[in-house]
């Protein structure tokens, strides 16, 4: 199979290598109890620890990704190389399984069935379809990783010129837009969400745990219980709700009625007036407040405060 770095020009390579590490929760994933649940599909890249189980549309897991729980896949599931899954794998479509994967519980394949030498099924499998015995064509995350992003900008002509390229019509559809990206090295837990670079969570979501990242966006009426703590800036969209603290060594921005339970620690912070923050705000490059002009729509005032 030809390399995908000659169909990528530098600008492209630059871009790709960004979203590489970008964390990327789509609109209404869920951490549930011992599950996370996507709408969409999951890329979750190489040596990734992730302490939970997994219900998605598809499933691509890199190499020596260990997966706590089950991995339940509406459409197809791919796993790479000297990957750990501590539950059962269950797919309605085919799977992809690469060589030297543990699978501690019981593989339910409704499709055709992939597989690699060396791979252990701890509770057996049962596949509908054919099976093949042979290593699958790795899974590539990082290519994934930047045909979704593509896709999320809306280069549609881009993305189905480079899935020409390099995919037949079964590879494609394992691929949508509405991805949650898992970056390389990633640690997700009850405790904490540890991510190499930046975060960006949608709309409507529910996440548990402290979130350590270099920066953070997060969209609207989304509810973190958990802290966030970043080296950049926290941007907060409308009507969140974050039960922590908040700590960065940027500027932290806060929409309207948005609602932190705990106290804010940054460099600075911009936050209009219709927020709330329970505990203290402290800033050494002073807190604004803004407010919205109800007699003149669209106009702004900003209120600056020096602490």
């Amino acid at each position: 199979m030809p390399s995908k770095k000659a169909y990528l020009s530098p600008e492209r390579e630059n871009i790709e290598e960004e979203f590489f590490k970008t964390f990327v929760v789509p609109d209404k994933t869920r951490m549930e109890e011992h599950t996370i649940v996507v709408d969409g599909d999951i890329i979750v890249g190489n040596h990734s620890e992730i302490k939970y189980g997994i219900i998605s549309n598809s499933s691509i897991l890199g190499e020596r990704v260990q997966l706590s729980g089950d991995l339940i896949s509406r459409a197809d599931v791919r796993i790479d190389i000297w990957s750990q899954m501590g539950g059962n794998v269950k797919t309605d479509s085919n799977a992809y399984i690469g060589e030297f994967v543990t699978i501690d519980g019981k593989l339910v394949v409704k499709g055709d069935l992939d597989i690699g030498n060396d791979v252990r099924i701890n509770g057996g499998f049962e596949a509908r379809g054919w099976i093949v015995v042979r290593n699958p064509i790795p899974v590539m995350v990082y290519l994934f990783l930047y045909i979704s992003e593509l896709l999320r900008l809306g280069k549609d002509e881009e993305v189905e010129k480079a899935l020409e390229d390099l995919f037949d019509d079964e590879d494609l559809e394992s691929i949508g837009a509405n991805s949650m990206i898992i970056p390389n090295g990633s640690r997700i837990s009850m405790d904490a969400i540890r991510v190499p670079s930046k975060a960006v969570i949608g709309n409507d979501c529910r996440l548990v745990g402290n979130i350590r990242a270099t920066s953070l966006e997060m969209a609207d009426r989304t509810t973190l219980y958990g802290s966030i703590r970043t080296i950049q800036d926290v941007v907060l969209g409308k009507n969140d709700i974050i039960h922590g603290n908040i700590i960065s060594r940027g500027t932290v921005y806060i929409a309207e009625d948005t609602h932190v339970l705990g106290e804010i620690n940054a460099q600075a912070i911009k936050i209009h007036e219709s927020a709330r923050v329970d505990g203290v705000m402290r800033a050494p490059d002073g807190i604004v407040f803004e407010r919205e002009e109800e007699r003149i729509p669209g106009e702004k005032e900003l209120l600056e405060l020096n602490v």
